[in-house]
């Protein structure tokens, strides 16, 4: 098999230097504040728990190896995270119509304001992070870093999202 050029080549390694420079404090920084909202509500969910309650609200009910699929973890991953969710009333936990044996999870109605309570205060800080954008910028860089996030998935799931080999070494 051939192997696929080294595409950093084509670009400019300063540029480079400093992209993934900004994308390690950006993960530092959104750690650290965990992007977690404003006021009281702030930092009171998990990632973890953020992102799995809303899937469940974009989706619907959802099973577990369909909701694993569609966040790119493995199953035992989701059961053990969705497990207190479950607990707290946030998510609710049924068998399957058509198969006893296979789980169906939902978002529960306390789960739905909880998840609303959190994306308020978390909406609320994304606008004072961007207050003085243009409402041009906000949506470009929005746009900019779903396709970074995208290329990251297509990555972690085994290979680059341009379907070209990993650059040895990297």
């Amino acid at each position: 098999m051939p192997s696929s050029p080294d595409m950093s080549t084509d670009l400019d390694p300063a540029l480079l230097d400093t992209l993934q420079h900004e994308v390690a404090v950006f993960a530092r920084r959104a750690e650290q504040t965990r992007l977690g909202g404003v006021g009281q509500v702030r930092n009171s969910m998990d990632r973890a728990a953020y992102l799995l309650l809303n899937r469940l609200d974009k989706e619907g009910p959802t099973g577990v190896k369909a909701l694993a699929a569609g966040m790119g973890i493995d199953s035992s991953t989701v059961t053990r995270q969705v497990a207190p969710l479950v607990d707290t009333g946030l998510v609710t936990r049924t068998s399957h119509p058509d198969d006893g044996r296979a789980v169906v999870l939902q978002l529960s109605p306390r789960g739905r304001a909880r998840l609303e309570e959190v994306r308020a205060s978390r909406r609320e800080l994304m606008a004072r992070l961007t207050a003085g954008w243009p409402a041009d910028e906000r949506a470009a860089f929005t746009a900019y870093l779903s396709r970074f996030n995208e290329a990251m998935s297509s990555w972690a799931g085994g290979g680059p999202a341009d379907g070209t080999e990993p650059v040895p070494g990297s």
